[in-house]
C-alpha cells in the first residue's frame, strides 16, 4: 500500500523536530500509510531552534511577513521531498506551543489548506480569519495546569475558527500543564485516522 498521507510535526522554541520522533514512533503502527516529517525550525534559538523570536514585539507587522516567509519555506521543501507537493489535502500539521502557534497562523490566514491540523498548548495570533482553509478540520488539546500559554488561548482560537466555519474539536485536560500527555496524544491519532481517510 502507498503512503497517502504526510504528518509534519512542529517543535516549540528552543526544540529541534527530534525531540518529536518518539510520538511519531509512537503513531506509526496505527497510521500504517502515513510518512512522517518533522523539520527544525528555521530561526536560531540557544537551546535549539525556533518559528519565531519573542524578544522585542512578535506581532511587529514586518516579523509576521518574515516568518510565515520562512515557515512556509520550510513546508514547502518538506512536501516536495516527500512527494506531496500537490496532495496538500493530505497533509496534516502537528504543532507544540510555538509549532502549534504557526501552524494555526498558517491555516487561519488561508495560506494552507491542508488535510487536517493538531494544536497542543498552542494560541492563535491576533488577525482575521480567513474562510479559504475552512475544509481543514481543526483539533486543540490543551492542558488546563498550563502556565506557559493558558488554556483559554485554545477556547478563543477553537471560537474564532468555528466563527469562521471550521470544523474544530477542542479538548481541555484535567492535570495536564505545557506538554503532550499520552491521553492527549491518543486522542490526536484518533483525529488523524478519522481526517485523513
Amino acid at each position: 500500500m502507498s503512503e497517502h498521507s504526510l504528518i509534519i510535526f512542529l517543535h516549540g522554541i528552543g526544540a529541534s523536530g527530534a525531540q518529536l520522533a518518539p510520538l511519531a514512533s509512537s503513531w506509526r503502527a496505527s497510521l500504517p500509510n502515513a510518512r512522517f516529517a518533522a523539520p527544525d525550525a528555521p530561526f536560531h534559538h540557544r537551546y535549539g531552534h525556533q518559528w519565531f523570536s519573542v524578544e522585542g514585539n512578535p506581532l511587529a507587522p514586518e516579523r509576521i511577513v518574515a516568518v510565515r516567509e520562512a515557515f512556509d519555506k520550510v513546508i514547502i521543501a518538506v512536501a516536495r521531498r516527500e512527494g506531496f507537493e500537490n496532495a496538500h489535502d493530505q497533509i496534516a500539521f502537528v504543532g507544540v506551543s510555538q509549532g502549534a502557534v504557526v501552524a494555526l497562523e498558517a491555516v487561519a490566514s488561508g495560506r494552507w489548506q491542508i488535510g487536517a491540523l493538531v494544536g497542543f498548548s498552542g494560541l492563535l495570533p491576533p488577525q482575521p480569519v480567513s474562510r479559504a482553509s475552512k475544509n481543514t478540520p481543526v483539533l486543540l488539546v490543551h492542558g488546563e495546569n498550563d502556565k506557559t500559554i493558558p488554556p483559554l488561548a485554545s477556547r478563543l482560537a477553537a471560537a474564532q475558527l468555528s466563527t469562521a466555519g471550521f470544523k474544530v474539536e477542542l479538548e481541555v485536560e484535567r492535570g495536564t500543564g505545557h506538554t503532550i500527555s499520552t491521553s492527549g496524544a491518543q486522542k490526536a491519532l484518533s483525529f488523524l485516522k478519522k481526517s485523513l481517510l
